[in-house]
């Protein structure tokens, strides 16, 4: 039987370098075509929800912004049983349930990926409200396609590149897509970028 291999990208799209791993994914499906064993999933923040995919595939890729302590930009790749201990570069919120949560539950329930890989990247900014990726780590975008799609190959699974005239269904709202959501984005005289203003001192924006 075919592996079944689930390709996920986690994150906070609003939170800058947070939604690098939702760019990812997002990268994978608008350029390329996959066999009928893959799924490639926007994960964002939806935690626990998360559990049952995980649960039902052989092969897990993960793409995420983790806090490794290194320069901006900087991508580690880790493996297998070393994975749980570095997901999530930090909860945005006490209510958001960190991935390690969801391998936990997975391994408890005894339905766990037999092989794991985590590509993470080394955000910039986390506290810019509606911002998007900074440029060191946009960057790293197709760099980590890249050593996801030789990790699948490894695995005879492929990634085609897609036909320019294939029509692309988004894996999220298309509000959200990198370029609508930049572009869309109002100018800093316009748009508190740290938050919430009503709770969130102004004071406090540069700690």
């Amino acid at each position: 039987m075919q592996k079944r291999v689930l390709i996920l990208g986690i994150g906070n799209l609003l939170w800058a370098d947070e939604g690098f791993g939702v760019r990812c994914v997002e990268h994978i499906n608008q350029r390329y075509s996959w066999p009928e064993n893959v799924t490639v999933l926007d994960g964002g923040t939806q935690g626990l929800y998360l559990v049952q995919f995980v649960q039902e595939c052989d092969v897990l890729v993960v793409f995420d912004a983790i806090d490794y302590g290194l320069e901006p930009g900087t991508v580690k790749v880790i493996r297998d049983d070393d994975v749980p201990k570095f997901m999530g570069a930090k909860k945005m919120s006490l209510h958001q349930t960190g991935f390690q949560e969801v391998l936990s539950t997975a391994a408890f329930t005894g339905s766990y990926p037999a092989e794991l890989i985590l590509i993470g990247c080394q955000p910039e900014a986390l506290e810019d409200f509606g911002g998007s990726l900074r440029d060191v780590v946009r960057a790293q975008i197709e760099p980590c396609v890249e050593i996801a799609k030789t990790y699948l190959a490894e695995r005879d699974v492929v990634l085609e590149p897609k036909s320019k005239d294939l029509t692309v269904e988004s894996l999220s709202p298309d509000q959200l897509s990198m370029e609508i959501y930049e572009s869309g984005r109002p100018a800093e005289s316009q748009a508190y970028r740290y938050g919430d203003a009503r709770f969130i001192p102004v004071d406090n924006k540069d700690a």
